[in-house]
């Protein structure tokens, strides 16, 4: 079972299936922040660019997680800074100003705003350059193609280190059979 648009939601993960060979999203791990039914919006949680965080948000730069590098997000508005935050244990999304909750302990953080009152509060930060976006129905196309894999998102997904190979890590823990598509090589030529 690889899901269906029924069970996409926020906070969830769109998992790319190995055949997805669009440079965009080749093994890329996607966590949904909004899904409604004009559309859906997520962030690439496993493209890290080479461009720091401080260069493009200076007061941000030294809260990100590592690599403080700013990812691509998706091939949609690269020029937007996006900011998802994962709160520590007991912390609540709706006590904390200028950060809008999007699932459990993960939300969106207002970049104009000051870090001072939420980086304590904070486990990670993670800054996108983009998004990836979907129109009215073009998502579940997809999923029923069978492109995406739809799984639940876990909180450290967000801030994870891209040394972890999340792609092969979230399918891992899937079980099988979804688990046996990480051994998928990787290696397949892109034209």
């Amino acid at each position: 079972m690889v899901g269906s648009d029924a069970d996409v939601e926020p906070g969830t993960l769109l998992v790319a299936a190995p055949q997805l060979l669009d440079r965009n999203f080749r093994r890329t791990v996607v966590y949904v922040i909004h899904h409604r039914a004009e559309g859906t919006l997520g962030v690439v949680l496993n493209r890290p660019s080479e461009v720091a965080v401080h260069d493009v948000l200076p007061k941000w730069g030294q809260h990100a997680s590592h690599p403080q590098a700013l990812f691509v997000g998706g091939p949609v508005e690269q020029r937007t800074a996006i900011c998802l935050a994962t709160l520590r244990a007991g912390e609540d999304v709706t006590s904390i100003a200028g950060m809008v909750g999007v699932r459990g302990p993960v939300g969106l953080v207002d970049l104009d705003g000051d870090p001072a009152d939420l980086v304590p509060r904070a486990r990670g930060l993670r800054f996108f350059a983009g998004y990836a976006g979907w129109e009215a129905g073009q998502l579940a196309g997809e999923i029923d193609r069978g492109d995406w894999i739809v799984v639940p998102a876990l909180p450290d997904d967000v801030i994870a280190d891209p040394g972890t190979e999340l792609w092969g890590r979230v399918l891992r823990r899937q079980g099988p059979p979804l688990a046996f598509l990480a051994t998928h090589p990787g290696d397949v030529k892109l034209n």
